[in-house]
This record gives C-alpha cells, structure tokens and sequence, in this order.
C-alpha cells in the first residue's frame, strides 16, 4: 500500500502493534526495534527533510535523490546488524516506500511522518506493553 496523508499513521499503529504481537518459531517474542535505533533512523530522515521541506520545487534534485538512495543503503545496513530493524524495516515496508518515493517531494514528506508515527507509535505501545527499551 502506497503511503498518503490517511494512511500512514493507521499504517505505523498497524506495524508495532503487529511487531509487538509477533512471535519466533519458538513462540517467543520477536526482537523488537530499540528506541533509540530508531530514533537514529528518524535523524537520517529528517536530515534529508530538513533541505527539501523549504523547497519550492515538487520535484527533487538528482543530489536529494542520491541521498534518498544511500539512505536506503543505511537502512539495509542497520537492517543487516541489528534484527529489531530488520524487523522494522520488512513488516513497515520501508524500503518498499523508499522506492516509491521516486523524485517526488511530496512523497518524500510523507515517508518522514511515516518514520516520525514508527516512533511515537514504537515509543508508546511499547511502553504501554512494559519494554523496558522505551523509557
């Protein structure tokens, strides 16, 4: 499902309450993402939208795209280190939402509330389910 300005909050609720709810083939609780790689992930992303939100352009510059890109790469890396992310990063499609975002700026700003609801939502319902993680 392609992120839009209805969607992407139920979307973020929808995928930590599913990662809080998921289990191992053991029946053990899959490893959930830490607050603060999170976070981490959120700052690579506002980075990027930090320069473009006061862009007049909807269309973004080849430099912003290559960005885009080698933040894709960051994801897989961390996704690659880390199985909380790898859990983030497959059952939130992220990477699936990188790539739609194309050249669009509009697009882009949504994939940086997307990330920003995976937070608050990570922050909350994991408190709400005692992790220890998200004080």
């Amino acid at each position: 499902m392609k992120l839009d300005e209805k969607n992407y909050v139920d979307l973020a609720e929808k995928t930590i309450r599913g990662l809080l709810e998921k289990k191992d083939r053991r029946g053990n609780p899959v490893k959930l993402v830490t607050t603060s790689k999170i976070r981490n992930l959120l700052a690579m992303t506002a980075d990027i939208y930090n320069d473009i939100v006061s862009t007049n352009s909807e269309i973004l510059t080849d430099e912003v795209i290559g960005r885009i890109n080698y933040l894709k790469i960051r994801f897989l890396y961390e996704a690659g280190r880390d199985p909380g992310v790898k859990n983030l990063v497959e059952n939130a499609e992220i990477l699936k939402h990188l790539g739609d975002i194309k050249a669009s700026k509009r697009q882009f700003i949504l994939f940086s509330r997307y990330m920003e609801a995976l937070v608050a939502y990570r922050k909350y319902l994991g408190a709400e389910a005692g992790d220890r993680d998200s004080e």
